[in-house]
């Protein structure tokens, strides 16, 4: 029993928190009300706390912190720029935002296509033009399947940076 006494047990807590992290990151890449890519930030903040940052060091955690920082950023733009784009009014823009808060608790239809009803519902009501409310719908749709593209490709590329530099270190 021992080896109880000599288990590093606060770096097993750092790798498990770490872990937990990283995998809730990847689903908050894809669902609306988790910050996914700061938590995979904080993920890697862990795996460099549990070996007092020799191998994964502040510069790594640093540039993962900014990498979450521009795919937060973009991902609160995307949509509303796709709104913007098609002329979308505060009511269209306050619809997306209402069918994305709806659409969490509906699944997986409900997260794709929320924002759209949403929008599209919202500048319904605001103008009264189907056509124009269904552009506007779409354009916010595309707007937030570019932003969940890009967070997906930025949460693969930080947990890659962050594997590569932990296994060459």
């Amino acid at each position: 029993m021992e080896w109880l006494t000599t288990f590093d047990w606060f770096a097993l807590a750092c790798w498990l928190g770490a872990f937990v992290l990283i995998a809730a990151g990847f689903a908050g890449t894809v669902v609306p009300a988790i910050p996914g890519l700061p938590m995979i930030a904080g993920g890697a903040w862990l795996v460099g706390w549990a070996d007092d940052f020799e191998k994964v060091g502040w510069k790594t955690i640093a540039f993962l912190a900014v990498l979450a920082v521009i795919g937060v950023a973009v991902d609160s733009l995307a949509q509303t720029a796709g709104a913007q784009r098609a002329g979308a009014s505060r009511a269209g823009i306050v619809g997306s935002i209402i069918g994305t808060v709806i659409g969490m608790f509906l699944g997986l239809f409900g997260l794709l296509f929320g924002p759209l009803v949403g929008a599209a519902i919202g500048e319904f009501w605001a103008k009264r033009d189907l056509l124009h409310a269904g552009r506007v719908g779409m354009a916010t749709w595309i707007g937030m399947i570019a932003g969940t593209v890009l967070k997906i490709a930025l949460a693969f590329t930080m947990t890659g940076v962050l594997l590569l530099v932990y296994f060459t270190a």
